[in-house]
């Protein structure tokens, strides 16, 4: 299994980015997850939002809640991390992540993309 993120960049507080996740490398059950996390410099790794592959329960940080949304395009295996409003304490590199079930861990993750957010 292939993660490939893409969409970082530089902003400025208050625009909007939207990150992708292109999945690739075997067939997907609905009950796989996709989940969004990121790394600030000198920060640990924390949960962003996630979403079952078939769509249902979105969830989201406090920190992010009405600013971001996660969805995706089932045909073309990819996920999307609408992000708007940005602050610059989003300021991070954003990774997503696989699960297979709600018992596992994310055990799949893509290689990273750098979203920076100036004031």
């Amino acid at each position: 299994v292939q993660l490939q993120a893409s969409g970082g960049g530089l902003v400025q507080a208050g625009d909007s980015l939207r990150l992708s996740c292109a999945a690739s490398g075997r067939t997907f059950s609905s009950d796989y997850a996709i989940g969004w996390f990121r790394q600030a410099p000198g920060k640990e790794r924390e949960f962003v939002a996630s979403i079952y592959w078939s769509g249902i329960s979105p969830r989201y940080a406090d920190s992010v809640e009405g600013r971001f949304t996660i969805s995706r395009d089932i045909a073309q295996n990819t996920f999307f991390l609408q992000m708007n409003s940005l602050k610059p304490e989003d300021t991070a590199i954003y990774y997503c992540a696989l699960r297979t079930s709600a018992k596992n861990a994310y055990t799949t993750w893509g290689q990273g993309t750098q979203v920076t957010v100036s004031s």
